[in-house]
């Protein structure tokens, strides 16, 4: 059974290869530099990374981590290996970006090149050895949350550019749209509070937590616009069903990872996020 198995999963990540090739060729990605934004890193050959790199992005509220877990289950069902990545998950700088923002006094140019290093860290440790292995990466936010938040605290999105032009093009980019209003009431239905950063109080944007949340998300989703028509994300109503957004990326991925059944219903485990 297990030989049957390893047998699927080797098939599956040489399907994936080839189809993640052929996918990516429309949008400029494939092999070559040009599966990176700018130069690829030092020593590594595009043509070894075999995987797919796949970004599910969106505020907080939208439902990223779910739709990331649902996925990460369906496609280990389809015999896919499965690695995940997000923010503050570098065990270079994780912590310590934590442990300023729980403080509260970082300076938005020290946060934004702190974010910087734990994403490069992941690319370099987590990210590329997934994809020279044939696995599929999924991606609970990627650099353009990143630089959503540093442009709208004002550094200069050319200068964020440059800080990311060695990053690695995903195949597939998912943007899950909410409205900010829809997303306060789900953060904070969930763990009765808001977030310090998530709702921009750094930015003296309003004495009200509410009104400053709803400033600093719309700020976000006009950032949001102008990256989606610069790297062609594909745009997913957040506020729909959480059975409905899932069915939806399900069946962009499968055809790009050339899966023919869409099929899928989470397990026990998972059961309680299917609503």
């Amino acid at each position: 059974m297990a030989s049957a198995k390893n047998s699927h999963s080797q098939s599956a990540a040489s399907r994936n290869g080839q189809r993640g090739k052929s996918a990516a060729k429309p949008n400029g990605h494939g092999n070559g530099p040009a599966r990176f934004y700018g130069t690829p890193l030092p020593g590594v050959n595009p043509e070894e990374l075999s995987g797919s790199l796949i970004v599910v992005e969106g505020t907080d509220g939208s439902g990223r981590s779910t739709q990331i877990s649902l996925l990460t289950e369906w496609l280990e069902s389809e015999g896919f290996a499965v690695e995940t990545m997000g923010l503050r998950r570098s065990f270079l700088v994780g912590e310590d970006i934590d442990a300023l923002m729980a403080e509260n006094a970082v300076t938005r140019m020290t946060l934004a090149l702190m974010y910087s290093t734990d994403f490069f860290d992941q690319l370099e440790r987590r990210i590329l050895p997934a994809l020279r292995s044939g696995l599929i990466v999924l991606a609970d936010r990627y650099i353009f949350t990143l630089i959503a938040r540093s442009a709208v605290r004002g550094i200069s999105r050319d200068y964020l550019h440059g800080i990311y032009e060695i990053a690695l093009r995903p195949d597939l980019t998912f943007w899950l749209d909410v409205r900010p209003e829809v997303a306060f009431d789900r953060e904070f239905k969930k763990s009765q509070t808001i977030s310090y950063w998530e709702s921009g109080r750094d930015m003296s944007l309003s004495n009200d937590l509410f009104q400053s949340f709803i400033r600093y998300q719309s700020m976000i989703e006009r950032e949001f616009e102008y990256l989606s028509k610069r790297h062609s994300f594909q745009e997913i109503d957040g506020e729909a069903s959480v059975a409905d957004v899932n069915r939806e990326l399900r069946k962009k991925i499968a055809w790009h990872l050339g899966i023919r059944s869409t099929h899928y219903r989470p397990s026990h485990a998972l059961a309680h996020l299917w609503r």
